[in-house]
């Protein structure tokens, strides 16, 4: 299909000669210029950014969700979403056993925890079973024309969308898919497949004894979330699990700090830059070191204190239970 959109590319080119980035959209012609400096033809991008199933279509449901004011909503479904996942336990457990032999090459390779991978893995999609229903290029799309930067929120945002529609071109040309065929089922947010990685983190994309790695089959998607880790976050140390404090306990007791304190965080007492300061949970408490430095590690995957809490206590949980069922 490719060598045919190729061929049609050609006869439209005797009328249309794409060697430039021009559009009247200025967010398109850095689009199309960052998408040209990755390698993708000049023919490519711009039939990509002027391709009307792709740029022209707009997903309403997920621009809404994205929006500053929903912030807080999501903060509590995280909450929520940690409360009803600990019943999964044991289908965590069965899955770390099902794919034993994965998970045994990735903690040799990388030195990352099986049951952290596999926490993370059930909160994004519930181990592979929810169905995406957006489309990646969409949901980026949408924001890059919707957006206005009148805020250093609206700015990440425009930003974030024009960086993975680049990923998303520049992904779709190597593996010669014709723009109108390059769909990634996404979720509302961009996010793709069974880790869920934006299309920027497909760099840390590995199948296991493939090739290529294909974010919908499992093997790959362990793969990846723990190169992922590994890479991004510097998670090279299996975690000990008897350095961990009642996790349970902690996790409650941060819930109801948060609630008490508005710009709280659970391991940070400054952003990035040091212009802004939190109520941090876990500071000056030295019996909370060595929770804290693995927690950040799970902050790069997902930047909320809420889901990084989460996800050790599910990984707790499921190690936990993992180590039962072998002493049985």
């Amino acid at each position: 299909m490719f060598k045919i959109f190729l061929m049609l590319l050609v006869s439209t080119l005797l009328f249309a000669d794409y060697d430039n980035c021009e559009f009247e959209n200025k967010n398109y012609v850095e689009i199309c210029k960052r998408s040209v400096q990755n390698g993708v033809s000049y023919e490519y991008a711009n039939s990509f950014l002027l391709s009307s199933l792709k740029t022209q279509k707009f997903d309403e449901i997920s621009f809404e969700y994205l929006q500053p004011k929903h912030i807080k909503t999501h903060k509590k479904n995280e909450k929520k979403a940690n409360n009803v996942l600990i019943k999964f336990i044991p289908e965590v457990v069965e899955h770390l056993k099902t794919y034993s032999e994965v998970y045994d090459y990735t903690e040799e390779k990388y030195g990352v925890n099986r049951e952290i991978v596999a926490a993370i893995l059930l909160k994004e999609t519930k181990l592979g079973k929810i169905v995406p229903k957006h489309d990646a290029f969409i949901v980026f799309n949408t924001l890059v024309v919707r957006t206005k930067p009148n805020s250093p929120r609206e700015k990440w945002l425009l930003n974030m969308g024009k960086t993975n529609m680049v990923s998303i071109i520049t992904y779709c040309y190597k593996k010669e898919i014709a723009p109108d065929e390059c769909n990634l089922p996404s979720s509302y947010a961009g996010a793709i497949g069974i880790p869920q990685f934006m299309p920027d983190s497909f760099v840390f994309a590995e199948g296991y004894k493939t090739e290529m790695a294909d974010l919908t089959k499992m093997e790959d998607a362990i793969v990846s979330a723990t190169k992922f880790l590994h890479t991004k976050a510097d998670f090279t140390e299996l975690i000990d699990w008897d350095k961990i404090p009642d996790i349970a306990d902690l996790e409650s007791k941060w819930y109801d700090f948060e609630f008490e304190n508005e710009d709280a965080s659970f391991v940070y007492a400054k952003n990035k830059s040091g212009d802004k300061e939190y109520k941090c949970f876990t500071c000056d408490k030295e019996e909370l070191d060595y929770l804290r430095e693995y927690t950040k590690k799970v902050l790069r995957y997902n930047n909320s204190s809420n889901y990084a809490v989460g996800v050790m206590r599910l990984a707790y949980e499921a190690q936990k239970g993992l180590t039962q069922t072998k002493a049985e």
